[in-house]
């Protein structure tokens, strides 16, 4: 799981600072607007799965110190009601959302035979356990997972998908020093340890110092 005590190297960057330059046009700004301003509501999961799926992305991408804690749990579930996925099929997993109803379900059947508890009714330090077991593939309710191996499932479609909502959100962008999505500038230095003007600043960039 990602270190709750994580501390940004560019305390200081804000791909936002942008908006009304050449990096973003129109729909460049529309896009990170919706991001930003409209998180969809729940519409796939039931609410019990939602809680499980909204504690899984609070230990996987864990945000203490964000006032405002980027949402990742609905989205994944706007995709998953849209019929978006990864573009990818496993041949050992079912259907996207057949999986991530049953990797739910799978979940909290864990922390009930370890714990007792829906799993997301544990503390952290649990939590984490159980996560990093199903990380392993050491499942102590087997039967709850079937068809569903659940490393696969935990590591091929779990992290991928909950890194890649989060990362699309301007507050993470941030966070790593990303440039943004620069439509129309585009990017121009490419090379090792180069950057263009725009980005991050270089001082705060350890790699460039």
């Amino acid at each position: 799981m990602t270190d709750d005590r994580f501390d940004s190297p560019y305390p200081r960057y804000d791909v936002l600072e942008k908006w009304d330059t050449p990096s973003y046009n129109d729909q460049t700004r529309e896009a990170l607007a919706k991001r930003m301003d409209e998180v969809p509501p729940r519409r796939f999961f039931t609410a019990a799965e939602f809680t499980t799926l909204q504690a899984v992305c609070a230990r996987v991408v864990p945000q203490p110190g964000r006032a405002a804690p980027v949402p990742i749990a609905p989205f994944i579930d706007s995709d998953l009601h849209a019929g978006r996925g990864t573009g990818t099929r496993y041949a050992a997993m079912p259907d996207d959302r057949t999986a991530w109803r049953q990797g739910m379900a799978a979940i909290d059947a864990e922390a009930k035979a370890r714990h007792g508890s829906t799993f997301a009714e544990l503390a952290d330090a649990q939590q984490d356990s159980i996560l990093s077991a199903i990380n392993q593939g050491e499942c102590a309710a087997s039967g709850a997972w079937r068809d569903l191996p659940a490393q696969d499932f935990f590591r091929k479609l779990l992290l991928k998908w909950i890194v890649s909502v989060y990362y699309v959100h301007p507050a993470a962008m941030s966070e790593i020093g990303y440039g943004g999505p620069a439509s129309p500038r585009g990017y121009v230095r490419l090379g090792p340890n180069e950057a263009d003007p725009w980005e991050a600043p270089l001082s705060e960039k350890g790699a460039r110092q």
